[in-house]
């Protein structure tokens, strides 16, 4: 079990808090709203950002316990990049099209680029160390109990086994009730789009594997040994949270939802030191926002 920091520590919390805020998404939506856009240099001036602050973790002692976690986030935004230029280029769009090809051709270009972030941040964590049980890609204790949460109505611990299981009905009926009314589908189109649910199926999996792995359990391996398990779910929670203002679910509500979505993601993965009932129930949810996609009621911010 991962041991809480304790006071004097607390100046190191505070820094992981302010880099994950400035490296989030967190910027672009401010600039969203307040100036009608994010400059198309924000992204490059975020990995400047981390650039300058892994070469002062070197130097500077102060920043060193969160050394790796900015090395993992500038693995993470550089992979992004690269893939960027490969899935923009005029080979990968010849291949999947572009925003208007047909949903199954456009989503597995998308989905393969995210892939190949996922499997570069997994090189990147191996490159520093770390093993596959640090950054959670093993199944896991699957029956371990949950830590009770008293705000949430669980006062007593129950395997994991059986509160996964309830816990992706509950927020996937949440999320439904989201994408009806933001989508306003007809029956029609959920017919129409009833040929792609294997295609959604594959979809859903890939996206929850890349997400989780990406934007979770990367994180989680580089924080909750050096601030604590509770600190690094918050934390790790927001930054994921924030990356859904522009996403599926998006808006203010979106980011709500989504950051306690990681939060409980989070807390499964630290809880069972695996990675299984994470990627369920974020596949469970994917499998509802992709048929919404598919079915063309709604699509990414909005």
């Amino acid at each position: 079990m991962i041991k809480e920091l304790t006071a004097p520590n607390r100046s190191v919390t505070v820094m992981a808090w302010g880099i994950m805020l400035c490296v989030s998404t967190l910027p672009n939506a401010l600039l969203h709203e307040l100036a009608g856009g994010a400059p198309f240099w924000l992204g490059r001036a975020k990995i400047g950002l981390l650039v300058i602050l892994a070469l002062a973790a070197f130097l500077w002692k102060s920043l060193t316990p969160v050394r790796n976690f900015i090395l993992i986030l500038l693995a993470v935004f550089i992979s992004e990049e690269l893939v960027s230029y490969l899935t923009t280029s005029a080979f990968w769009t010849g291949l999947f099209g572009g925003a208007n090809a047909p949903f199954t051709r456009n989503m597995m270009g998308i989905q393969l680029g995210r892939l190949f972030v996922s499997l570069l941040v997994i090189g990147a964590l191996l490159a520093l160390h770390y093993r596959r049980e640090d950054f959670f890609l093993v199944r896991g204790e699957l029956d371990a109990p949950i830590t009770p949460v008293h705000w949430l109505g669980f006062h007593e611990p129950e395997p994991w086994t059986s509160f996964g299981r309830q816990f992706s009905i509950y927020i996937g009926l949440g999320l439904l009730v989201f994408l009806f009314l933001g989508g306003r589908p007809s029956l029609s189109s959920f017919i129409r789009a009833a040929p792609a649910f294997p295609a959604v199926l594959l979809f859903a999996a890939m996206n929850a594997f890349n997400e989780e792995m990406t934007y979770r359990a990367s994180l989680l391996a580089g924080l909750a040994p050096v601030i604590g398990p509770q600190q690094a779910l918050w934390n790790t929670a927001l930054f994921f949270g924030l990356g859904h203002y522009f996403g599926v679910p998006y808006g203010v509500i979106g980011v709500i939802m989504s950051t306690f979505l990681g939060w409980m993601l989070g807390k499964a993965m630290l809880e069972t030191r695996g990675f299984f009932w994470a990627w369920f129930i974020h596949f469970i949810q994917d499998v509802l926002i992709f048929s919404f996609m598919a079915a063309g009621s709604i699509s990414p911010g909005g």
